[in-house]
């Protein structure tokens, strides 16, 4: 018995490693094509030992250094601020529906679903912002539309208060005097804290990799996330590298295309794997106690 567990420990370990080597190489081989030269990686293609380094492609990005600082500040400000305020309203939302005794329960699910299945397009979503709350070129236009709140995080927070916080707990407290909400704040919320945390991995992901709200709603250079000015200059390096540009750009002039686009991604992804260590061992718990009843 005990070797067969321990044949089993092995076969695991092994499998765990092949999973995690496929999640770091690939990034891996991004990062050493980033700094790969232009013509090497023309020549010899992706490698994680590059025949010449060159920094090119970060030197292109980087010629704008006030720009790229001031969208790492507005992401961070974004990914916070959004964070922060959709795990409020979610919360808010969540725990009245954990509640067997909530008047109209069954309505307020009802509408929470609905919002998973339907929605009113893009067109529609575009005037409302644009003509009723006028958040065009605001930092709100990169917070509240389509991130503010999700039917699916409202549900996995529900779940994981309907199935982890006993009602016995809940009733203590109320007999001691405390209301609903210093219940949720002094006994829900700290008990919550792996749910909580996976949510603002989530969430959080969601707006620091968010482009298309930058996209839609702004046009002032001045308010353009880390991801959208990323986004537009290389947009910008394969509109001259198309030849679209015609004589506008001089014929001795190479830009490091390929390498730029390695570069954008790790430039795009390298905060949230900083971060992602500090909330990885709530991850897995929260998920896992999070979505597997309902």
């Amino acid at each position: 018995m005990v070797e067969r567990k321990k044949g089993f420990q092995i076969a695991a370990n092994i499998i765990m490693i092949l999973l995690a080597a496929l999640c770091i190489i690939p990034f891996v081989l991004l990062v050493m094509s980033s700094v790969t030269d232009e013509s090497a990686l023309l020549k010899n293609g992706y490698s994680f030992f590059p025949a010449k380094f060159s920094f090119d492609a970060y030197k292109t990005l980087l010629v704008d250094s006030g720009s790229i600082i001031r969208g790492y500040i507005i992401s961070i400000f974004v990914t916070i601020v959004g964070t922060v305020a959709n795990l409020t309203l979610t919360t808010l939302f969540a725990y009245p529906l954990s509640r067997k005794d909530l008047p109209g329960k069954g309505f307020f699910a009802f509408v929470i679903f609905f919002t998973m299945l339907f929605n009113g397009g893009l067109v529609p979503s575009y005037m409302m912002w644009t003509g009723v709350f006028h958040i065009k070129n605001t930092l709100a236009a990169l917070i509240v539309p389509n991130l503010m709140m999700g039917a699916f995080y409202v549900i996995m927070m529900r779940t994981y208060f309907t199935t982890n916080i006993p009602d016995a707990v809940l009733e203590a407290a109320r007999i001691d005097g405390a209301g609903e909400f210093k219940i949720l704040l002094r006994v829900v919320l700290p008990m919550s804290k792996p749910i909580i945390a996976t949510l603002a991995l989530l969430v959080g992901l969601s707006y620091w990799n968010d482009w298309l709200n930058g996209l839609y709603y702004i046009n002032n250079d001045q308010y353009y996330s880390i991801q959208v000015l990323l986004n537009k200059m290389l947009l910008d390096v394969q509109y001259l590298m198309s030849g679209a540009a015609g004589g506008a750009m001089n014929q001795n002039i190479t830009l490091p295309a390929t390498g730029i686009k390695m570069a954008v991604a790790v430039m795009g992804a390298l905060p949230i794997l900083i971060v992602y260590p500090f909330f990885q061992k709530y991850f897995v718990k929260g998920i896992v106690i999070g979505a597997v009843k309902g």
